[in-house]
């Protein structure tokens, strides 16, 4: 065991977290999404009892044949109807069988549907404070899993679990019926210590398999990880150290794995010994009786055949037992993710948003991502109905930090932001957000076409619609000349296009969704003198009429707003008119004149 130390010890503490809810707890919270299908489950297990009865019935009519073949040859005729009861019984048990995966089918695949996008959807609810904490890759691989690990879990209790107790129980019951007590004993021992080695073997061996489950999860973290910043890793040349840090991972994996089969033959070996000495047991009891003159060659073929049918599933027992309680395992961590907790969530009497040109309010916010540490101390301005704010500052001044609170991506610490008097937490985020368009400094954009990405601002939108944002965004020209026009693919988060392009399509995306406020956070950031002075003046005229807060560097972008906010370490310092500011020969002016310096600078150097 002490390949796996290091793997045990790692993954320990999400292990105990994965196991904290119980078996019987993760089927309770199954079974009302089955409930809906109680018609359909009765219907399959109707099927499963009318399989497994035909089944019961084919020994017995092959102990009716053998022993009607068992006379003088002189007196021999062939039992044809005895030969085709056992050609219609061993066709039933098929038919019924198949009939029962037709009917559970939809039952598997809807059930499992409706479990993943429940999660997908609870994963879209959580505050960004979640998807800044977790890897995507090893969310995905969790959801992944679950979701398969449902439709396994439904597979093998009704295809497996069910149909081999039924099969226990009918043939037990037979060998009572017509034959010694004995017969039923020895079944009913090996059925028991078969199952108490399984169960008692597949305890033991399920924490190798959350190991191996959380190794895989690591794995597909750090892989999906490294891939989504290939040109970082080819900007150091570090491709021998991702490919290290990912084998670290691979490792714990494989000694996890190794683990699991070497107990996996331990459990097969104990299964397979049960069985055989079950199986002797009976042939040997079955032999003696056809010997003492108390059982016939035909009771000898029933009692072999019943063997040979309770053999097989009896071999896959262990298996079965160990897919549930992997798949109960994998949706342990499923259902974990429902188990987060929504910081951000609607109030119970929330109201919408009515469509209209709101005003805006932050009234003495405080706020901060780490308790340790407050980004916004008693921030304190309005953004009157259809007027601009502009915000600058240093970078970590908490610029940024006020879009966030807006579209309410987390709650305020202190105070509130109102929106048209009302209290964000008073409103429905859905209204909240479908009011609000912003051009993010960061723009990332889907693995899609270009059309699609402008189109995701509003999806119902028609084509003339996405082609008209296009031009305001100055960005249609551009696309008509690619080889694929709108239907170009831009690559994983966009990295097919240039930071000048990506941030045109955000700001077409914005256009296109036509929000009643709009939040410029560094809009032009990535364009060049000439794009940013052609955006910047269609900026200014879709924001008119439009309550818009703007985030910039360059103040240059920022002259013509209502009120500038200069911010500080989280704080306003200064604010005022464009000349105002100017005339107090504060920061902003300082600011100012170093950006002026640098752009004659940069003038004379391009000159």
């Amino acid at each position: 065991m002490t390949d796996l130390t290091p793997v045990e010890t790692a993954v320990a503490p999400v292990a105990r977290a994965a196991g904290s809810r119980g078996d019987f707890s993760v089927v309770a919270e199954l079974l009302p999404y089955l409930r809906p299908y109680l018609g359909r489950i009765l219907l399959a297990l109707a099927m499963v009892l009318a399989a497994k009865l035909l089944n019961l019935a084919v020994p017995m009519v092959l102990k009716r044949i053998v022993d009607g073949l068992n006379v003088a040859p002189s007196l021999l005729v062939l039992p044809v109807a005895l030969l085709v009861a056992y050609g219609a019984a061993r066709i039933g048990t098929t038919l019924f069988g198949e009939l029962r995966q037709i009917v559970f089918a939809r039952v598997m695949a809807r059930t499992s549907r409706e479990v993943t996008l429940r999660v997908f959807r609870h994963l879209h609810g959580l505050s960004l404070k979640f998807h800044l904490g977790r890897r995507t890759g090893g969310v995905a691989r969790d959801v992944e899993r679950g979701g398969t690990a449902i439709t396994d879990l439904l597979d093998w209790t009704l295809y497996s679990i069910v149909p081999v107790i039924l099969e226990v129980s009918l043939v037990t019951a037979v060998l009572v019926w017509n034959y010694d007590w004995r017969f039923a004993c020895v079944t009913l021992a090996t059925l028991l210590a078969y199952g108490a080695w399984t169960f008692t073997v597949t305890e033991w061996r399920t924490r190798y398999y959350r190991a191996s489950v959380e190794a895989d999860t690591r794995a597909n973290e750090r892989a999906v990880d490294s891939l989504l910043n290939y040109e970082t890793v080819k900007y150091f040349n570090n491709e021998a150290h991702e490919a290290a840090r990912y084998d670290d991972n691979l490792r714990a994996l494989e000694n996890a794995r190794v683990k699991s089969t070497k107990t996996l033959a331990v459990l097969n070996l104990g299964q397979s010994a049960i069985v055989a000495i079950g199986v002797t047991a009976m042939m040997w009891l079955a032999a003696r009786g056809v010997v003492a003159g108390e059982l016939t060659v035909g009771d000898l073929v029933l009692v072999n055949a019943y063997l040979l049918q309770l053999s097989a599933p009896l071999n896959m027992l262990g298996m079965m037992y160990r897919e549930v309680k992997q798949s109960l395992t994998n949706m342990e961590r499923l259902f974990g993710l429902m188990d987060e907790r929504q910081d951000v969530r609607d109030a119970a009497d929330a109201v919408a948003l009515a469509p209209s040109r709101p005003r805006v309010r932050f009234e003495q916010v405080r706020f901060g991502y780490d308790p340790r540490r407050e980004i916004l101390r008693g921030i304190d301005f309005e953004i009157a109905a259809g007027g601009t704010v502009a915000v600058v500052g240093h970078s970590g001044s908490g610029k940024s930090t006020l879009a966030r609170l807006l579209y309410r991506f987390y709650d305020v610490d202190a105070g509130r932001i109102t929106v048209d008097g009302h209290d964000l937490r008073e409103l429905t985020q859905s209204s909240l957000r479908g009011a609000i368009g912003i051009v993010p400094q960061d723009t990332v954009l889907f693995n899609d076409s270009i059309y699609y990405n402008i189109r995701y601002g509003r999806p119902e939108a028609s084509r003339e619609d996405v082609e008209a944002a296009a031009r305001a965004a100055h960005i249609h020209d551009f696309i008509a000349a690619l080889p694929d026009g709108y239907d170009t693919a831009v690559g994983e988060r966009g990295l097919k296009l240039s930071g000048g392009e990506k941030q045109r399509v955000a700001i077409a995306r914005a256009l296109l969704k036509n929000p009643s406020i709009l939040i410029f956070d560094e809009a032009t950031s990535a364009l060049d003198s000439k794009s940013e002075r052609a955006i910047q003046a269609e900026l200014d005229r879709i924001s008119v009429g439009r309550t818009t807060l703007v985030i910039a560097h360059r103040l240059s972008t920022v002259m013509g707003a209502d009120q500038i906010l200069v911010m500080d370490a989280g704080r306003i310092v200064e604010r005022g008119e464009h000349g105002e500011l100017l005339r107090r020969g504060g920061v902003y002016a300082q600011m100012w004149m170093l950006q002026q310096r640098e752009a004659e600078a940069g003038a004379e150097v391009a000159g």
